[in-house]
This record gives C-alpha cells, sequence and structure tokens, in this order.
C-alpha cells in the first residue's frame, strides 16, 4: 500500500520541469547570450538555498486515460533563497516557455510571490526577461474571450515599495508588465545589448510607422540615462553582483535597521581635500574622488550615474555604517538642477527615509536651470516636489556646503525645521541669486547712469564680493561652522555615530507634494 507510485510521478513531474521549454528553445535562448532562468537562480543565490514553490505548476498533457505524458512548465520561477546569507525572495520568469508571456499560472505565481515578500518582510529579486504575468494574443483563443486589462498583483508590488528592499534586473527584452515591474523597483539594472525595455516591442510599434530594431526602440543606453532604470551593465553576472552589493546597505525590511560592516575601515588620504575646490569658479572639480576620500575606502556604490547628472547619488559607509550619499556634480550645468536631477533627487531621498539611512550631503548648487528650455521643461514643478520630500525626511543629515548654494534649489540641501548637522568649506558661497546674475537687476539705474557702467559694475561687484565671505555669515551664525576640509572625514563619523542611535525602524508614509 505505498505510496510509490505518487512519488514516481512527483519526481518524473519535477524532472519535466527542469527542461523548460525545450531543448531547442533552451539552445536558442543560451545562443543568444543569455543564462535560463535556472542557471540565473543559482548565480544569485547561495549555493542550494534556494526553495522553490510551485515547481510543479504549468500545463500537463494527458492520454485518453490521464496519465501524464509530459507538462509545459509555468514560465515563472518562484520561492525563497539567501543571497549572502539573508532571506530573499527570488522570482525569474523563464523566456524559453512563451518568451515570459502570461502562462501557466504565472499571474497566481506573481500574486504569491510579491505577497511573500511583503508578509514575510523580505526583501524581493526579480529576475525579469518577458512581459512577465502581462497577457498575450493567444490567450484569446485559448480563453475563448477577451480580458479587460488588470493588475491583482500591483497592491503587492506597490505595498512592497514600502516595506522591503526591491531589485529588478532586467536580462532579456521585457515590455508591458515585465517593464511596469523593473521601474518599480528600488534599484533596477538592465544588460547592455542583450536586455531591452518598452511598452511595446518593435512588431507593434512598426504599425505606427516606426521600424526600429529591439535596442534602438529599448536599450539599455536610452533607460539607464531617462531614469527608467538605475543603472546599465555589461553582462549578467555583474548584474547579479550590483544586486548582492545594493541589498548590503539596506536592512532587511523598514521593520529593522541598517546593518553596520563588521571588518576593519579603511580611510583614504585626506590631505588632498585642501586644494580639491579650485580658487576659480569657473574650474569644475570632480566630486566623485571627494566623496571616495570621505566615505570607508571602497564603499561608494553610486546609483542612477547616467541620467540626472547634476547630482551624484549612491550608497557608502562611513565607519561601518550605511549612509546615503548626495554631492553636486560641477560637470554638468554648473550643478544646476534641470528637472531630471530633481526627480532622481527626490527618489534617492524617498530611499533613505524609507530604510532609515542618513544622508550626508555636499552641496555645490547653483540653482534650478534656467531659460526656455528649462521653463519649457517644468523644471519647477519637478524642484519643488524635491523640496518637499526633504521636508517630509525624518532620517538624520548632516550637509557640507563645498562651494556654492544659491537660489531655490539650493534650500534642499537640508530640512531647517530640525536640528541638522552643517558646515562649510572656506571656498562656499551662497545666496538668493549668483552675483554675477544678479547685479543688473540689483543696480540697474545705478549701472545705467553712470558715466561709465562698465566701470561702475565693475566697482559694485568689488563691492558686493567684499561681503561675501563665509567668514561673514559665520559671524552672523548663517553657518554653524567652517572647517578645514581636511576634517570633514572626522565630522562625518561624529555625525553618524550619533545619528544611527536616532534611527527608528518602521513603516513610512509620506504627504502630498506639490
Amino acid at each position: 500500500m505505498s505510496w510509490q507510485p505518487e512519488i514516481d510521478e512527483l519526481t518524473y513531474r519535477k524532472k519535466l520541469a527542469l527542461q523548460l521549454g525545450g531543448a531547442e528553445k533552451v539552445k536558442r535562448h543560451k545562443d543568444a547570450g543569455k543564462l535560463t532562468v535556472r542557471e540565473r537562480v543559482e548565480a544569485i543565490a547561495d549555493l542550494n538555498s534556494f526553495q522553490e514553490i510551485g515547481g510543479l505548476a504549468g500545463t500537463g498533457h494527458y492520454d485518453s486515460s490521464g496519465k501524464v505524458l509530459g507538462v509545459t512548465p509555468s514560465n515563472l520561477i518562484v520561492g525563497r533563497a539567501r543571497v549572502d546569507g539573508r532571506p530573499v525572495v527570488l522570482m525569474g520568469d523563464d523566456f524559453t516557455v512563451r518568451g515570459g508571456a502570461n502562462d501557466g499560472a504565472v499571474g497566481e505565481k506573481l500574486v504569491y510571490a510579491e505577497r511573500m515578500g511583503g508578509d514575510l518582510r523580505l526583501p524581493v529579486i526579480r529576475l525579469v526577461d518577458g512581459t512577465g504575468g502581462g497577457g498575450s494574443v493567444r490567450n484569446i483563443e485559448t480563453k475563448g474571450h477577451t480580458l479587460i486589462p488588470t493588475m491583482r498583483v500591483w497592491q503587492h508590488v506597490v505595498e512592497n515599495m514600502t516595506l522591503v528592499p526591491v531589485v529588478s534586473l532586467a536580462l532579456g527584452s521585457v515590455a508591458g508588465m515585465g517593464a511596469a515591474r523593473v521601474a518599480a523597483s528600488h534599484y533596477s539594472v538592465m544588460v547592455k545589448d542583450t536586455s531591452q525595455l518598452f511598452n511595446a516591442g518593435p512588431p507593434v510599434v512598426a504599425r505606427i510607422g516606426e521600424n526600429v530594431t529591439k535596442n534602438e526602440l529599448g536599450g539599455s543606453q536610452i533607460h539607464a540615462r531617462n531614469g527608467v532604470v538605475d543603472d546599465e551593465v555589461n553582462s549578467e553576472a555583474e548584474a547579479f553582483a550590483c544586486a548582492r552589493r545594493f541589498l548590503s546597505y539596506l536592512p532587511t525590511s523598514v521593520f529593522e535597521l541598517p546593518p553596520r560592516l563588521d571588518e576593519p575601515v579603511k580611510v583614504a588620504d585626506q590631505e588632498w581635500l585642501l586644494s580639491a575646490i579650485p580658487r576659480d569658479p569657473r574650474v569644475v572639480y570632480k566630486v566623485r574622488s571627494i566623496i571616495e576620500s570621505l566615505v570607508d575606502e571602497g564603499s561608494f556604490m553610486e546609483i542612477g550615474r547616467r541620467w540626472g547628472k547634476a547630482v551624484v547619488t549612491g550608497l557608502a559607509r562611513i565607519d561601518g555604517w550605511p549612509v546615503a550619499v548626495v554631492a553636486s556634480d560641477p560637470y554638468h550645468y554648473g550643478g544646476g538642477w534641470d528637472r531630471a536631477t530633481a526627480e532622481k533627487f527626490t527618489r534617492f531621498v524617498d530611499l533613505a527615509q524609507a530604510f532609515h539611512l542618513p544622508v550626508v550631503n555636499l552641496v555645490d548648487i547653483a540653482g534650478f536651470q534656467i531659460g526656455v528650455a528649462a521653463e519649457k521643461s517644468g523644471v519647477m514643478r519637478a524642484g519643488v516636489r524635491a523640496l518637499a520630500a526633504v521636508y517630509q525626511t525624518t532620517v538624520p543629515w548632516c550637509s557640507v556646503i563645498i562651494r556654492r548654494a544659491y537660489g531655490v534649489a539650493a534650500a534642499a540641501h537640508q530640512h531647517m525645521g530640525r536640528h541638522n548637522f552643517r558646515y562649510a568649506w572656506p571656498s562656499a558661497n551662497w545666496g538668493s541669486l549668483p552675483i554675477e546674475g544678479g547685479l543688473e537687476v540689483a543696480y540697474k539705474a545705478e549701472i545705467e547712469g553712470a558715466d561709465d557702467p562698465v566701470r561702475m559694475r565693475a566697482e559694485i561687484e568689488q563691492r558686493v564680493r567684499s561681503l561675501t565671505s563665509p567668514f561673514r555669515s559665520a559671524e552672523a551664525f548663517a553657518i554653524e561652522d567652517i572647517i578645514d576640509p581636511r576634517e570633514t572625514r572626522e565630522r562625518l563619523v561624529e555625525f553618524v555615530n550619533l545619528a544611527v542611535r536616532l534611527r527608528e525602524p518602521g513603516q513610512c508614509s509620506f504627504g502630498i507634494r506639490p
């Protein structure tokens, strides 16, 4: 009376599932330079840690007596695993089965996996390769009717953004819901040349008269530069490494706190910071080198390098503690914010707030971009949303004004309604707007009425500039402290060790933004 026959069938069905879409489709997939979904799971998860759920889901094929002849497996694999020792929820599309389209209980498995991540408070990693739960035209014939678009999974996708770290890796051609799942992440990556992302692929787009390749339509060179995804990498292995590194800075959920790294801290040379900022305000400098010097050596992970370029954002460690780093980059628009920069800044501030990361802000802001194109882009709307994001934060901030702080954009350098750490380097200067742009307005009559307007303007500028020294502001306590740049690391270590005491686990909520 043994149950061995059923166990034999179970073993047979599991063996069929491991064949994915069949040898021919697997070969075609690998010939395109891509790993299979099960190889991807093995590559990102700790050895032998993946516990699959729903491995038997799919479409069975039976003879007249009901005996199983074969199984087309579900094209979504889900389960729990460990990544660098930490439990996670892992899901991956199988492009070899129906191109990752809605099939074989994909919809139910998606809901299950996302809900599991939220309810168990575990990070979610999505390996996206296909439509990932969206429908296909073939479903019309299969079901005998068309479906009104619904997204049962989306409630859990949105909730998870407030609960747990979510990472999405676009590892092939992703469209529709698959593309949406990539964008709905705290961190997302595309692989150059082998992954594409679009609302609809080339065959559909051709119907509106645009005949383009997949890469021309939605390659990483597009979406890593418009902010749809955070980064582009050269290989799947690099994508997996980025995912692991990103998660290392964050807690398992918002109900925990970011962990300290228990390793000896190495620090770069600080002496060179004394001359890091050029005396000529028209000369740019490399802010990433300054960041690398101030944080624990080798700990800076930049996020979103190819878009919103007037600010540099990334995760790092100071004295072993994870922090969120924001820094102005004068190489782009002189540090002036365009709309994309404001949006990138807002998104990153929200990440820091959600996961209880103290913020270190290196300030060199010339203001919002000006001119017709800037105004048409709606930069002011995006800019005040960035201001709102800052003023909705409760995590500790430390701002270091290293050069300029001008205009409304500079007001986003910290929340002035509560205590913050703030320092200035001797190279700093600030105001409502730069002197160069404001003299003609403020002293228009005086300049135009002079016998020598050019000379008068120069005299006024020299007179006003004599009052712009940061030491004048320090006398009035408009700036709390001016420090030697070489002391900045020491001040940041003090800040972070005081700040980590104030972190409080829990779910954040943001108010309405303009």
